[in-house]
C-alpha cells in the first residue's frame, strides 16, 4: 500500500487527487467485495460508488490511515448488506439445523476450487449468510440482528449453504472424473 498513508491525509482535507489514488488503490477489492454480496455487476459497481461517496463525506471518522482498509471493507458489506434487504427478496426458511457437514465434503482438490464460479450459482440467502459468517467473522446472533432474521435461520442457512457447496464440488468433480475416462 504505496502511499497510502499520505493519500489518507490528502483525502481527509478533501483533496481530490488524495481521494482519487484511494479509490485507485481499492475499489477492485472493494468491488469484488459488493459482487460477492449481490452476484450482479451492475449493483456492485452502484455499491461501490455509494460506499466511496460515504466514505469521502466522513472520512473524519475514520482516525488512523492503518484502519481506512477495514474502515471502508465495513462501508461497502454494510452497504451491500441494506441494497440486499432493499432490492432482493431473499427466502430464508425457518428450520432448525441441518446436519453439519464435515470440511472432507469438500473435496481434496481445493487449488482447482473457482469461488466465483461457485457464488455465481449458490441461491442468494445461502451466499449472504455464507459471505458474512467466512469472510466478515460474523457470529450468527450478529448475522440474525443485521438480516432480521433468528439465530437459528442463520445457522441452518449456512448449514444448507455448506452442504450446496459440497454438494456442487461433488458434481464437478464426477463430471471431470467423466470427461477424463472418455478422453481414455
Amino acid at each position: 500500500m504505496r502511499n497510502l498513508e499520505e493519500n489518507f491525509k490528502l483525502a481527509k482535507k478533501q483533496d481530490r487527487r488524495g481521494q482519487k489514488a484511494l479509490y485507485d488503490m481499492f475499489s477492485a477489492r472493494m468491488l469484488a467485495i459488493a459482487n460477492s454480496y449481490t452476484n450482479n455487476l451492475h449493483d456492485a459497481e452502484d455499491i461501490l460508488m455509494n460506499a466511496f461517496m460515504k466514505c469521502f463525506s466522513r472520512i473524519d471518522e475514520c482516525r488512523e490511515w492503518k484502519s481506512f482498509p477495514f474502515w471502508l471493507r465495513k462501508i461497502v458489506v454494510n452497504d451491500a448488506i441494506s441494497f440486499i434487504r432493499k432490492n432482493k427478496n431473499l427466502l430464508y426458511v425457518d428450520v432448525e439445523i441441518a446436519d453439519d457437514y464435515s470440511e472432507d465434503d469438500f473435496g481434496e482438490n481445493l487449488e482447482e476450487i473457482n469461488i466465483e464460479e461457485i457464488f455465481s450459482k449458490i441461491p442468494d440467502g445461502y451466499r449472504v449468510i455464507f459471505n458474512l459468517y467466512v469472510f466478515e467473522e460474523k457470529k450468527h446472533q450478529e448475522i440474525a440482528e443485521i438480516l432480521n432474521i433468528s439465530e437459528g435461520t442463520s445457522k441452518s442457512q449456512l448449514s444448507k449453504a455448506k452442504k450446496w457447496i459440497a454438494d456442487y464440488l461433488k458434481t464437478k468433480e464426477n463430471e471431470k472424473r467423466n470427461t477424463e475416462s472418455i478422453k481414455i
